[in-house]
């Protein structure tokens, strides 16, 4: 489908800087588990802070590709992951602890594949019922986000990338309880946190549909627009 409405100048700086923003505050976040323990269940084998951030990427996406149509979306993608990455490699030369390039080629695999294709199933919906195309987007994208990026970030198979850099494994391949809700059975640290980390974005995707559907009202009555 072509473009709803012309993208402006201002228009996409705003949608490009808080793409970069959330994904580079993902970035960062998605190092921390969450040190809690509710209800006999160790969040910190089960969440990190990232899980909390990154669905406002998928909010940002579908919002242009509503206001603006799927090519702005995929250049707000584009020039928001470049940013967001060469802003957060800047960073880590002078402070290493601020993240690590493998994690930074995890969250750049995942990310452009994931909202590429949220793009593409948001566009093929648009037309249906105002939260059809973003939470069926939402959920397809982030379940092909969170694979590539745990897979690739902290899965074993891929700890050659950290030894490239000369840095210590941060692999998260040691058994621990599923979702940490008890001894058995018990899962590899990684999976455990991608399965975490996916239902909490679904949490967030759903909690996300109230400002789309506020936002998108306001489109709706600007005679400007032409947005389903």
């Amino acid at each position: 489908m072509t473009d709803t409405r012309s993208f402006s100048v201002a228009s996409f700086a705003i949608a490009v800087l808080a793409m970069a923003i959330v994904v580079a505050a993902s970035n960062f976040l998605v190092q921390f588990p969450v040190q809690h323990v509710v209800g006999g269940v160790n969040l910190a084998d089960t969440l990190t802070w990232g899980a909390f951030t990154y669905p406002i990427a998928f909010l940002v996406t579908d919002l242009t590709n509503r206001r603006f149509g799927a090519g702005a979306a995929r250049k707000v993608v584009i020039t928001g992951f470049v940013i967001a990455i060469i802003v957060p490699m800047i960073f880590w030369t002078f402070n290493e602890a601020f993240t690590t390039p493998r994690i930074l080629i995890a969250s750049g695999t995942a990310f452009l594949v994931a909202q590429l294709l949220d793009v593409t199933i948001f566009d093929r919906l648009r037309r249906q019922t105002w939260w059809k195309a973003p939470i069926t987007s939402s959920l397809i994208g982030s379940v092909i986000d969170t694979l590539l990026f745990f897979g690739i970030a902290f899965s074993a198979s891929f700890a050659f990338i950290d030894g490239l850099f000369g840095m210590e494994d941060g692999s998260l391949a040691f058994p621990v309880p599923f979702l940490g809700i008890a001894e058995d059975p018990q899962v590899l640290l990684w999976i455990s946190l991608a399965v975490g980390d996916f239902l909490v974005k679904m949490l967030v995707a759903v909690a996300l549909l109230a400002p789309y559907r506020i936002v998108l009202g306001l489109f709706q009555a600007n005679p400007d627009s032409r947005a389903a």
